[in-house]
């Protein structure tokens, strides 16, 4: 199912954004491999611009070890990509869309070189736009008791349904 374009991810802003944003980390990565940046003016300098560019708040990201994480090119489509904005009027379609979004993972059956900006980077929409979403719009959002592990009475582990998660968010979470 399409969601309305005020709630899809804005993968338009993020493909024109990207090539800089990745060329950015990347030349900060190789001005600190050569000559280090001990007062973390560089560093700086590159949350600066990419602020200004985004205008996102760069606290939120790991710019000097991108490498033990997701890598440059994730890192550069999370930074580019715009933030979920609040949305009046979501069906509960909309919701059940954004759930089954979040706990199924579908990949193209392309190779790699085959695949669009969207295809390559739509598995990482979970945490830096699908889940602040939720969190905007919907008061009882909890991650960890909505989409974490849980325990019924008899301590046996299992998590919600899509369905039952679905129900949890549109019904003020009783949880």
């Amino acid at each position: 199912m399409k969601l309305r374009k005020e709630i899809e991810p804005d993968f338009e802003t993020a493909e024109k954004n990207y090539p800089e944003v990745l060329k950015l980390i990347l030349a900060y990565t190789d001005f600190i491999d050569e000559n280090g940046d001990e007062d973390s003016i560089e560093y700086k300098k590159l949350e600066n611009t990419l602020h200004e560019m985004t205008g996102k708040d760069m606290s939120q990201f790991n710019l000097w070890e991108w490498w033990e994480e997701e890598g440059a090119e994730v890192l550069a489509f999370r930074i580019a990509l715009p933030d979920a904005q609040k949305v009046s009027n979501i069906t509960k379609d909309e919701l059940a869309e954004i759930v089954h979004r979040l706990q199924t993972f579908e990949y193209p059956e392309k190779d790699f070189d085959e695949l669009s900006f969207q295809e390559q980077f739509s598995p990482y929409l979970d945490i830096r736009y699908y889940h602040p979403f939720l969190e905007l719009n919907f008061k009882t959002y909890d991650y960890s008791k909505i989409f974490g592990q849980q325990k019924d009475k008899d301590k046996r582990q299992f998590w919600w349904s899509q369905e039952e998660i679905v129900e949890k968010l549109w019904n003020n979470g009783n949880y």
